[in-house]
C-alpha cells in the first residue's frame, strides 16, 4: 500500500471539502447569500499556496461550522478599512491574534493524524476533521463515558466471572 505524502493528502482533503462546499452552494435555496470575487489569499502558511480565494473562503466557512465560530475568532479587524455597514473589515493576512496561530497548529495536527496514522490503516474510514473533536464548539466538549459502561471485562477466551463477582489482582 502506497501512503500519500502529507501535501497530497491535504490536497485531497481540501479538494473534497471545496467540492462539497461548491455542491452545497449550487443547491442553496433561491435568495441565499453568495460570496463572489474572494480576493487571492496572501500569507498562506499551512494551506497550499495554489488555493484560490474562493477555495479558501469555502474552506473557512466549513471550519467555522465545525468550530461554532466566526471569521473574527482568528482574523483581526482592520480599523482603517470599513464595510458598507460601517463595521471594520477583517485583515485576513494579519497574524496578531493568537487564535490564528492555534488554528494553524491544529490544522497541522489534523494533517499529521490523517497522513501518519489514519492514512496508514488498511481500512481507514473517514479522515479526521476539525469536527471530529470540536463538534460545533470552539472548545471541544469533554468525552464522558456512558454511566452504564461495564469496566470489568474478561480477557478474550477466558471464562466470564459469575454475575456479581469481580477478579482481584494477584
Amino acid at each position: 500500500m502506497k501512503i500519500a505524502s502529507p501535501k497530497s493528502a491535504l490536497a485531497a482533503l481540501l479538494g473534497g471539502a471545496v467540492a462539497l462546499a461548491t455542491a452545497a452552494r449550487a443547491q442553496a435555496p433561491a435568495g441565499a447569500p453568495e460570496h463572489h470575487d474572494a480576493p487571492p489569499p496572501t500569507n498562506l502558511q499551512v494551506l497550499p499556496k495554489t488555493m484560490t480565494g474562493e477555495q479558501v473562503h469555502e474552506l473557512m466557512h466549513k471550519w467555522e461550522a465545525s468550530l461554532g465560530s466566526e471569521c473574527s475568532t482568528c482574523h483581526a479587524a482592520d480599523p482603517t478599512k470599513k464595510r458598507p455597514d460601517g463595521r471594520p473589515m477583517l485583515n485576513f493576512a494579519d497574524d496578531s491574534k493568537p487564535e490564528k496561530a492555534t488554528a494553524r497548529l491544529m490544522v497541522r495536527m489534523v494533517q499529521e493524524i490523517n497522513s501518519q496514522y489514519i492514512g496508514k490503516m488498511t481500512d481507514p474510514g473517514e479522515p479526521v476533521t476539525c469536527a471530529t473533536c470540536h463538534r460545533g464548539h470552539l472548545d471541544p466538549p469533554p468525552f464522558v463515558a456512558p454511566p452504564d459502561h461495564d469496566h470489568d471485562h474478561a480477557a478474550p477466551g477466558a471464562p466470564a466471572a459469575p454475575s456479581g463477582l469481580t477478579a482481584t489482582p494477584q
